[in-house]
């Protein structure tokens, strides 16, 4: 028995070599050699970003136009190990998610400052990827940036809900069968408060979103759980959990879809493409977002709440480019997956003003997007930064489109907000 951290821990069997692990680890790395290799010296080579035999799952004709073949980049990359570390953390919570959403309990919501629902999974989750994260990477620095801590559960009056908490991680843990683990309710507390990293510029962090879409998951509509790797302030890795998202195409369906198959895992690394697939099965197909160049033939989605973004911009906006289907409005970074596997065609979020974007918010969203081939700037065609800490420092808003409409999409924009702060000047 091999102790970390005071958590008591045994694998059964390497999770290296397990079947049961093996559907988060990416599949096997093609290596070729730069030159033509000389007699007795070292060869150099340089990983492929193809995984070998993937098979992309089956969808209908008309969804298909976002998959394209299995991966055919040819970019090297150094953050595979990060990658299935990240996506074994992230499935592993959205398990937790999934049996809390099931049965959700009255007694499962707590309320923070903030006044948004809070729930056991929210705590759950964070704990959970917090403990994959360092049983995968031991060797690794660990760095997380996450949205909640452990203050409220701390309380006299919260103690029923860490039991539940620290119930729920374990069973979690033992349902999975790939690590034998217990924790205690001590440990719990402590990977949770794992997340107060700042972030910065410098180094590798983590970046965590436990549920994006809170008030989503308590509706039993979409959230995500949401994982991302910052490098040097740049986002290199992103995983998104989606487990109410059907495997189809959600387009004019807002956010629903009678498809028998649901909950999706999508994952991209920089210069390597994004992928999909089934959550908590091994078979991925690469996506790409949708080629549309008319603004009109364009759909959006936009932010479920109203409290979350300013829709009557987005409708501004809309009427200016000519956007004649309405807008798609999902809760959480589900929506960037969905535009990344081109379900619509741009994505529009204008918090009200005071409001601060975090960089959990949209870190591991706008690297699927980006390397699934879209783009996503603030209002101003900035890129976003995700150097600054634990803010994103925005002009105004964020679009997320694919190239050939950003520059349409960022006229209109800007008209729109211009005319909107020309109005409520004479006011």
């Amino acid at each position: 028995m091999a102790s970390r951290a005071g958590i008591r821990l045994t694998h059964g069997r390497s999770p290296l070599l397990s079947a049961s692990a093996s559907s988060s680890r990416p599949p096997p790395v093609l290596c070729v050699p730069l030159s033509k290799p000389k007699p007795y010296r070292r060869h150099l080579f340089v990983p492929l970003c193809r995984p070998l035999a993937l098979r992309s799952s089956p969808g209908p004709s008309s969804y298909r136009t976002g998959f394209s073949s299995p991966v055919s980049s040819m970019s090297s990359s150094s953050y595979e190990k990060e990658l299935a570390a990240a996506k074994k953390a992230a499935s592993l919570a959205a398990r937790l998610c999934q049996t809390v959403q099931k049965a959700l309990l009255k007694s499962d919501i707590q309320s923070k400052a903030d006044k948004s629902p809070v729930t056991v999974a929210d705590y759950g989750s964070q704990a959970i990827v917090s403990l994959v994260l360092k049983m995968e990477l031991p060797s690794e620095k660990f760095s997380l940036v996450a949205e909640e801590d452990s203050a409220d559960l701390q309380k006299d009056e919260s103690q029923e809900t860490l039991k539940r908490i620290t119930d729920l991680v374990n069973d979690t843990f033992s349902s999975e069968g790939t690590y034998s683990i217990s924790v205690s309710e001590e440990d719990v507390l402590a990977a949770i408060d794992s997340g107060k990293s700042d972030g910065g510029p410098h180094g590798r962090h983590w970046v965590l979103d436990p549920i994006d879409g809170t008030k989503g998951f308590v509706r039993g509509d979409q959230y995500a759980i949401a994982l991302a790797l910052l490098d040097e302030g740049r986002v290199v890795l992103g995983v998104l959990a989606c487990p109410n998202l059907p495997f189809t195409s959600i387009a004019n369906l807002d956010g629903h879809s009678s498809e028998n198959q649901i909950g999706c895992l999508f994952s991209a690394q920089t210069g390597c493409g994004a992928y999909m697939q089934l959550l908590h099965e091994p078979s991925a197909a690469k996506i790409s977002v949708c080629t549309t160049e008319n603004p009109a033939d364009a759909s959006f989605f936009e932010s479920y709440e109203a409290a979350h973004s300013l829709h009557d911009l987005s409708s501004a906006i809309a009427k200016k480019l000519g956007v004649q289907a309405p807008p798609v409005r999902i809760d959480s970074q589900a929506k960037y997956g969905a535009l990344a596997r081109g379900d619509g065609a741009i994505y529009l979020r204008f918090p009200h003003k005071g409001y601060r974007e975090k960089i959990w918010d949209h870190a591991a969203g706008s690297i699927v997007v980006t390397e699934a081939g879209g783009i996503a700037t603030d209002a101003a065609g900035n890129n976003l930064d995700f150097s600054k800490g634990r803010y994103l420092d925005l002009d105004t808003g964020i679009i997320v489109t694919n190239k050939k409409l950003m520059p349409s999409l960022l006229t209109a924009v800007q008209e729109a907000i211009r005319e909107q702060t020309q109005s409520a000047s004479h006011l």
